[in-house]
């Protein structure tokens, strides 16, 4: 397969047809679909499952797509490469985050860094700690934000310290008047999230040895603090998820106190192109400061 036959099989990946690939690229339906008829005939295998609402990947082509991301986002470190030899800011950057950095800091990441680098092209996508650590791993992004508790084997660079809070109903009234015991968590009510997008909180649980009863099981933070609100049970956040939040809720800090680490994530720090590096490093000084 040629280059050019990795990124029309790509772009039919993220479009979802040969028409929709199509018009990115800039060629026609029939080119679209004699490239990827000819990598099957190389390949031996379909990749592509048709159908008239379009196209999707075969078992064969969902194996082969991290080899052929990785072929590619070796030639953009290449192309980046060349460029900064010559003097040029070209590139692009593919950001992975979760929602509570995502609302926070990369609006104002990504409007500082772009008035640094105007011609540098950059792409965000947001998911869940499982999300982001998959989309590093496959090459989907080129950095990651993730807690420590959910980076597993990647390197980590921490940046920010998010201290842990206990979310209540107004019902809810605790022994002291500023802060709730970890003991007074222990077979609570506790609407929880999977595992996925709260990997800091079970790290805690299995800390003290916490026993909780679940009979709300939710994804998305602002859900989880709604059913805190209508009475559901109580969660642990953290602070940086807790700001403008639309709900009638009290907020305790923890003794002792808790907190989840933040940090930047990339699959090799040492072998980023031009552009990442810049970013990397952007980012970097922004918690510094």
């Amino acid at each position: 397969m040629t280059l050019l036959a990795y990124q029309i099989f790509q772009t039919v990946v993220e479009q979802g047809s040969f028409q929709r690939a199509a018009e990115v690229l800039s060629l026609t339906p029939s080119a679209i679909s004699h490239a990827i008829s000819t990598a099957e005939k190389e390949l031996g295998f379909p990749l592509f499952n048709r159908n008239k609402n379009g196209v999707t990947l075969t078992s064969y082509g969902e194996n082969l797509q991290p080899y052929i991301l990785t072929v590619l986002n070796s030639d953009a470190k290449l192309q980046q490469a060349i460029l900064e030899f010559n003097g040029l800011t070209h590139g692009s950057v593919k950001i992975g985050t979760f929602s509570s950095v995502c609302n926070n800091f990369i609006p104002e990441l990504v409007t500082g860094f772009s008035k640094l680098h105007p011609n540098i092209e950059i792409k965000i996508y947001q998911g869940t700690y499982d999300d982001v650590y998959n989309w590093i791993k496959t090459g989907v992004v080129d950095l990651g934000f993730l807690s420590e508790s959910s980076s597993k084997d990647l390197p980590i660079t921490p940046l920010y310290e998010d201290e842990l809070l206990c979310i209540v109903p107004k019902s809810f009234h605790p022994k002291h008047k500023n802060y709730v015991e970890l003991s007074e968590i222990d077979g609570q009510n506790f609407v929880s999230q999977r595992e996925s997008t709260d990997a800091d909180i079970q790290k805690l649980f299995q800390k003290y040895q916490l026993s909780i009863h679940s009979s709300c099981h939710v994804v998305d933070d602002l859900s989880t603090i709604a059913m805190v609100a209508a009475g559901l049970g109580i969660c642990i956040m953290p602070r940086l998820v807790m700001q403008n939040i639309p709900y009638e809720v009290d907020m305790y800090s923890l003794r002792p106190a808790e907190q989840r680490i933040i940090g930047l994530c990339a699959l090799n720090p040492d072998l980023m192109a031009p552009a990442v590096k810049s970013m990397y490093k952007h980012i970097q000084k922004y918690f510094q400061q």
